[in-house]
């Protein structure tokens, strides 16, 4: 009987034993504050290991949100507040910011012109964003029922702004999501993140980190100019921030108090620059091996033969491209001997070939990481571009809009990429980069690199990603990996304070030495003078 309770007792003894190494579980609650687009795409990656790994998970979306939904298959919760405009406003904001690239693309002669429509456009933008702030933070009702819940973070994209400002309101800690803030500036100026002018390319600016001389004047001037569009479209948040926490403050000093900065990109990506330990970057946190593609749709990729396939997406923010477009698009891949899956909701185009197939929507990962593919024509979103670093696929940018003319700089001068003008582009254009990039062996090889980089990681990105989530819900924030840049201010920082104190010593004994050696030699004078004399 005793043998018996004692082999009882064994499988309960190797669970307290199983439990006791794996230590106390946390489980915490995390409030998300997201932006439209493919700034979701990468939230909702995060928000969803999350919830794997048992965390309760809130998203806070607007009744207007475009492309935020509660659907069956959703992982999240989601509260739900209203605003006074309809999607149908941000479908036109798109729309017009798509417009306003592909027909006033900045040059030297158009430089003033399209940053004064830009401007136009992040006032509209700002306006919708105050509207959005206004419906939570003073929606009393919405406020208390999130209070009420607990939260131990606050996940927020600060592209959308008033997630920090919520997070204040709730005395939770905050994280920031990002690819990059407009012109890099909210990280630099509130992050205190260092940009080396020498070598850190300005955002936007399709710079390099191997600089001439006039491309540094470029990048100087680059910075100077959007620290001034930040100044002139953002800073009139400072008195909206004041007034909603009851004291002065500006943008800037809230968006600092972030506890972690997760940025969307990664040293595969990005050019090397310091950076501080409350910035992790996590670039392709939502790539993953490739699944089975459809029955039809791998049927149609194995017709491909040894010539394989052309993966082809403009994103998901291109809806319809004009008639002439499309026809030179369509030509061009017709003239091509692979298969192309083209992901396309506009009007079929007349010249549509034969090993040309159109989709609504197209499975890219599980595309980009199918043996047979040999290139992907991409608009340059960041999403696509480390899709394509992943598995290992060269090419052929046609950017558009925002940060994509950029993102393709990146892979240009990393030997991964061909990029065109969308705006010149003609069909030989499109055949001859399809051709150089499927056939030069070296952009196949540079972006294996870039992929064997990407791989080569202590810890998956999105692995990072929580891992810094949860840590600052565990330590209630991470204030030791906080610069004490944030206490210093302008002048403090760049030590113009000391510089004028050690000018002023300098000067102070100069003038003294200056003024002894002139009186010596006034003495010494007469005294030569008084000997003449006798």
């Amino acid at each position: 009987m005793a043998t018996k309770a004692v082999g009882s007792k064994k499988p309960l003894q190797l669970l307290l034993f199983q439990v006791a190494l794996l230590g106390p579980v946390f489980c915490g609650n995390v409030l998300v504050w997201p932006t439209e687009g493919s700034h979701w795409l990468n939230m909702k990656t995060v928000t969803e290991e999350l919830i794997r790994r048992g965390h309760s998970v809130t998203v806070l979306v607007s009744n207007a949100s475009l492309f935020i939904k509660s659907r069956d298959d959703t992982m999240e919760k989601f509260e739900v507040y209203n605003v006074p405009f309809k999607t149908d406003i941000i479908e036109t904001m798109i729309e017009e910011l798509v417009a306003l690239w592909l027909n006033n693309r900045p040059t030297t002669l158009t430089f003033w012109q399209f940053y004064r429509e830009m401007g136009k456009q992040v006032k509209n933008w700002h306006d919708m964003n105050r509207l959005m702030c206004d419906a939570v933070l003073t929606n009393h009702e919405l406020m208390a029922r999130l209070q009420a819940s607990s939260y131990d973070l606050l996940l927020s994209d600060p592209v959308t702004l008033c997630g920090d400002l919520l997070a204040l309101k709730l005395s939770i800690p905050f994280v920031y999501s990002l690819r990059f803030s407009p012109a890099f500036t909210v990280e630099r100026h509130c992050g205190k993140m260092p940009a080396p002018l020498s070598y850190a390319p300005a955002a936007l600016s399709e710079l390099t980190d191997s600089m001439s001389f006039g491309e540094r004047i470029k990048n100087v001037l680059s910075y100077q100019w959007q620290d001034f569009v930040f100044q002139s479209y953002w800073g009139h948040w400072d008195s909206y921030y004041s007034k909603i926490l009851g004291k002065p403050t500006t943008l800037c000093e809230t968006m600092g108090k972030a506890e972690i900065w997760l940025i969307r990109t990664y040293w595969d990506f990005e050019f090397p620059r310091p950076f501080l330990p409350n910035f992790e970057f996590v670039g392709g946190l939502h790539c993953q091996p490739a699944k089975p593609l459809p029955k039809e749709m791998e049927e149609f990729v194995q017709s491909s033969g040894k010539h394989g396939i052309v993966v082809f997406s403009l994103g998901s923010m291109v809806y319809n491209l004009t008639a002439e477009k499309s026809n030179i698009i369509a030509r061009a891949l017709s003239q091509i001997p692979q298969k192309v899956l083209w992901r396309y909701k506009g009007k079929k185009p007349e010249t549509l070939g034969s090993n040309t197939r159109i989709y609504d929507w197209i499975p890219q990962n599980d595309l980009l990481g199918h043996p047979l593919t040999k290139a992907f024509i991409t608009h340059g979103g960041t999403n696509g571009i480390y899709e394509a670093i992943y598995h290992g696929i060269p090419m052929v940018g046609i950017p558009m809009f925002a940060d994509q003319h950029d993102n393709m700089a990146h892979m240009r001068a990393k030997g991964a990429a061909v990029g065109l003008d969308f705006s010149t582009m003609t069909t030989q254009d499109l055949v001859d980069a399809l051709n150089t990039v499927i056939n030069n062996s070296t952009y196949k090889e540079n972006v294996l690199r870039l992929s064997k980089i990407h791989h080569d990681q202590p810890l998956k990105p999105l692995d990072r990603a929580v891992f810094w989530v949860e840590f600052v819900m565990r330590h209630k924030g991470a204030k030791h990996l906080r610069p004490a840049a944030h206490n210093l201010t302008w002048y403090q920082y760049h030590c113009l304070d000391v510089l004028a104190f050690l000018f002023t010593c300098t000067a102070t004994a100069v003038f003294i030495l200056v003024k002894c050696c002139l009186f010596c030699c006034r003495r010494r004078g007469k005294g030569i003078a008084k000997r003449k004399k006798e």
